[in-house]
């Protein structure tokens, strides 16, 4: 019997271990392709304060019932700060990081130069680590407002071979609707069955600040202390977990809020850097670190020690997210109710209502839902 048992235990734990490979591995990967000349300050700006709402939203898509990975890349193009002849520039490969796109975000400078779109979609076709899953989401969106058929790359081509790869593109026009037609962003947006959106770059984006961010934004400021670095000082990690905050709240404590959902959700892990992510990555790094990979308090004590002391911040962690969670849920409805009140949703998109439209169409199309 006991043998029957042990099986039995095997053949469900293969199961287990089948389905997580199945449901949990998709991805939705998003390169965004930034105009850096000197127009585009108000582009930038816009970025800073909607890259939380994007992925907040990527975390609401679910496969299979279950969250796919978040990646993001960056480039930035048209700036004669970049020493290349196509005046494209890698920011950062596809990465699940969001701490470092923030980083990269906030660091973007505008200088004036020549904007080549198919320059930048080629780079970013051939150098990114996309995905050969046909079930993952890969989407380029390129924001800009020169004439898309600049440079030496043909950009039909270009976005011909981006089709070959299930790569859509979104071309995002930083101007008025019809001038972008004119200046052949629609008709790149066809090539691969993207969307087409137009912008006014230098619009604030409508931020509602809602009775609950501050409760939220507390509770965040208590979550930091469960974040334990290893193979770094821990006063270096929370430093930099502490430098994203206070980037997010020059914004507003609205775009802190969304922040702080943020983390609080699947998509926001730093397995690379904290030591609760990486435990529930693999428990047994545990016993593969040395003491002067810990922080301090965690030294000189046995395996059993550690363990007990990642467990518990990761118990604390997560009563924090489930604070948080509940508090997003109540500021979601008081924002939809605001929109209602204010008459806000006129049509007038910015850059993350743009995004979030066109990856939550797509994800659909793929088989993916959208959580409510």
């Amino acid at each position: 019997m006991k043998t029957i048992l042990a099986l039995i235990f095997t053949l469900c734990l293969g199961t287990q271990s089948l389905v997580a490979q199945t449901t949990s591995n998709n991805k939705v990967q998003l390169a965004i392709l930034f105009d850096t000349s000197g127009s585009m300050d108000g582009l930038i700006e816009q970025a800073k304060v909607v890259i939380w709402q994007i992925v907040n939203a990527a975390g609401k898509l679910r496969s299979n019932g279950v969250t796919p990975k978040l990646e993001i890349a960056l480039y930035d193009y048209g700036n004669t700060g970049i020493s290349n002849a196509d005046f494209v520039r890698l920011q950062t490969n596809l990465i699940s990081n969001l701490d470092s796109i923030s980083q990269l975000l906030f660091a973007l400078s505008t200088n004036g130069g020549d904007e080549y779109c198919g320059s930048v979609i080629k780079h970013g076709i051939n150098e990114l680590a996309w995905s050969e899953n046909p079930n993952d989401v890969k989407i380029i969106y390129i924001a800009g407002n020169e004439p898309f058929n600049q440079g030496s790359d043909n950009y039909i081509d270009v976005l011909k071979t981006a089709a070959e790869k299930n790569i859509i593109v979104n071309t995002i026009y930083c101007g008025p609707y019809e001038q972008g037609i004119q200046e052949f962003w629609y008709d790149a947006s066809l090539i691969t069955q993207g969307n087409y959106f137009n912008i006014d770059a230098n619009n604030e984006v409508a931020m509602i600040s809602t009775p609950y961010d501050a409760q939220i934004n507390a509770t965040n400021a208590t979550m930091n202390s469960t974040f334990y670095s290893y193979n770094s000082s821990n006063e270096k990690f929370a430093a930099k977990i502490a430098s994203e905050d206070a980037k997010a709240i020059s914004k507003g404590e609205a775009v802190l809020a969304e922040r702080s959902v943020s983390k609080a959700g699947k998509n926001y892990e730093n397995a690379e850097e904290d030591l609760v992510d990486a435990y529930a990555q693999d428990s047994t790094i545990i016993n593969r670190l040395k003491d002067e990979q810990l922080p301090e308090e965690m030294r000189n004590k046995s395996n059993e020690e550690k363990e007990a002391k990642v467990k518990e911040m990761q118990a604390e962690r997560e009563k924090y997210k489930q604070e948080i969670n509940e508090l997003a849920k109540k500021r979601e409805e008081y924002i939809a109710a605001e929109k209602a009140k204010r008459a806000l949703e006129t049509g007038e998109k910015d850059l993350g209502s743009s995004i979030i439209e066109s990856m939550n169409s797509l994800a659909v199309k793929k088989g993916y839902t959208v959580e409510k």
